[in-house]
């Protein structure tokens, strides 16, 4: 029986989780098996106390994830079938919930899902050669795996609008400038760049990156007012676990 490549790696190098999207035949295009074995590698990432950061890159060299694979969902009898299939699992809540730094290597073509794969996490570095886009209006499509959401919350309404409906193409510095990414390096030097990051990441204690993670999320969705309570709650809270820990 043939054994079937696993559609994203999972590597434990020291603290830092390292998940490899591992279709680089098709660009990284997302299908089924990338969305169950991507969950499977972050609840690892979620439930291993060793790891306290993680980073998500692309294998092959024409791009970090091309979109979602149209092999496999854009040929089906249902298009609404096919999208719902990709909500089987909640990818993306498992993403928010995860309270360790994410980091995101992005190189090549970022379409659709590896716009908002990127999104999810909470720093992003590109290669020179990154090339952005959410292609769902010229596709005839609205956004069903978070776009419409996650790139709003990234680099602000206006400019979302204007990415989503005018199908804008961005070179790095134009991410650069929007805040989609927060840096540009050398193809060359994107992993060992990203990875170190995320090493870096990882020396912060646990609770106060999931305290932060969690005002920051959270506080978004409150008013302002409400925000603040939700910030001096966690800082107490961080405050007593240090003093009892100490």
């Amino acid at each position: 029986m043939m054994s079937v490549e696993p559609a994203v790696l999972f590597q434990k190098e020291g603290a830092v989780g390292r998940l490899i999207l591992n279709r680089p035949d098709v660009i990284n295009a997302f299908n089924v098996q990338m969305r169950d074995d991507l969950y499977s590698a972050l609840e690892a990432v979620r439930d291993d106390p060793d790891i306290r950061a993680a980073l998500i890159i692309g294998a092959g060299e024409r791009g970090f994830c091309a979109g979602a694979d149209l092999t496999e969902f854009g040929t089906a009898p249902s298009q609404v079938i096919a999208r719902q299939v990709r909500w089987e699992r909640d990818l993306w809540g498992l993403f928010g919930s995860i309270q360790k730094p994410l980091v995101a290597a992005l190189h090549g073509y970022v379409i659709g899902s590896g716009v908002e794969i990127a999104c999810l996490c909470d720093l992003r570095v590109a290669a020179e050669n990154a090339i952005f886009r959410m292609p769902e209006t010229a596709l005839g499509m609205v956004p069903a795996a978070g776009g419409s959401q996650t790139l709003p919350r990234t680099i602000g309404q206006g400019p979302a609008m204007k990415t989503l409906l005018a199908d804008d193409v961005l070179d790095a510095e134009s991410a650069l400038k929007l805040g989609l990414v927060h840096r540009v390096v050398r193809r060359d030097d994107l992993e060992e760049t990203s990875f170190e990051l995320a090493e870096s990441l990882s020396d912060i204690p646990p609770a106060l990156s999931a305290g932060i993670k969690r005002g920051v999320a959270d506080g978004l969705d409150m008013s302002l007012s409400r925000g603040l309570d939700l910030e001096y709650r966690l800082a107490q809270s961080f405050a007593a676990q240090n003093t009892m820990g100490g």
